[in-house]
């Protein structure tokens, strides 16, 4: 048994589902989970389709070929298929906080996440003694203002050495440049409080909890060149009173980070989000 996934969006147009459904049936194909949806304002259709085939005969790539050239071109699609015998990889990028990375790491050991990490990147040694208990790879590449190039050059050589899908920065406090954003285009996911733009700076939650804030959040959103802009993948929040104190709020900031950060860890690998105009359509 082989399991596609096929991502597709273009302009809406009647038939779209009907002839694509009947595309897989003619390559003997059984559809296990459709999805779809209108963007009415931009006149976008966007489907999510899983589809599995019996047998051994079954080629990825002639399925892509025969997609192509008999719906794809003439409905003008911009689409992705996606086999399910081939595993996401993902890089970790951390700095000192560990919360993230235990949280990830916890998931991914028990079978939750469906990808594999072959390494862990940190601009510190601080959290090498996580990655060894869980037998990963940990690479320390130190970030400084003069090596700051050089430094993302290495990062570089090893994402594609190791053909990396995405990268996850698990707090990772150190600004991503254009010169790896543009290899990998909503493909690199970051997490942060939910207090931007209203707190910015070291101590955020100082600042909140001088205001007396009443909702806390963290958002995650994949990584453009404006910074912590990019399209949200997903976000959480949780009311807090006046008998919080810092303490408390930092607690619940953390725990809502790494909630909203394998959430949408696990919505990228399994396929489920789509990009369109800094937005994003984000499938059940």
């Amino acid at each position: 048994m082989k399991k596609i996934t096929l991502l597709i969006h273009c302009k809406d147009r009647p038939n779209i589902i009907a002839r694509v459904t009947n595309f897989i049936a003619d390559q003997g194909g059984n559809i296990v989970y459709l999805d779809q949806h209108v963007d009415r304002e931009q006149n976008i259709f966007f489907m999510r389709l899983e589809a599995e085939f019996e047998g051994t005969e079954f080629s990825s790539e002639q399925f892509k070929d025969s997609f192509k050239n008999t719906l794809a071109e003439s409905f003008k699609m911009k689409w992705r298929v996606y086999s399910s015998e081939s595993q996401t990889k993902m890089a970790l990028f951390v700095s000192k906080y560990d919360h993230c990375l235990y949280d990830l790491l916890g998931r991914y050991h028990s079978g939750e996440l469906p990808l594999e990490i072959p390494f862990i990147i940190s601009n510190h040694n601080d959290l090498k003694s996580i990655a060894d208990r869980f037998n990963i790879p940990f690479y320390h590449i130190p970030v400084t203002k003069d090596t700051k190039e050089k430094a993302e050059e290495k990062q570089l050589e090893l994402l594609k050495e190791h053909g990396i899908d995405f990268i996850v920065l698990a707090r990772y406090m150190q600004i991503v440049t254009s010169k790896i954003i543009s290899e990998y285009p909503n493909k690199i996911i970051n997490i942060h409080h939910s207090f931007l733009p209203a707190f910015v700076g070291a101590k955020p939650y100082h600042s909140a909890f001088k205001r007396g804030v009443k909702i806390i959040g963290a958002t995650s959103h994949y990584v453009t060149e404006a910074l912590d802009a990019g399209p949200i993948i997903e976000q959480d929040v949780t009311r807090v009173s006046h008998s919080h104190n810092i303490h408390d709020l930092i607690s619940k900031g953390r725990d809502l980070e790494k909630i909203v950060l394998s959430n949408a860890v696990k919505l990228h690998a399994q396929r489920k989000v789509m990009v369109y105009n800094n937005k994003t359509v984000i499938f059940s």
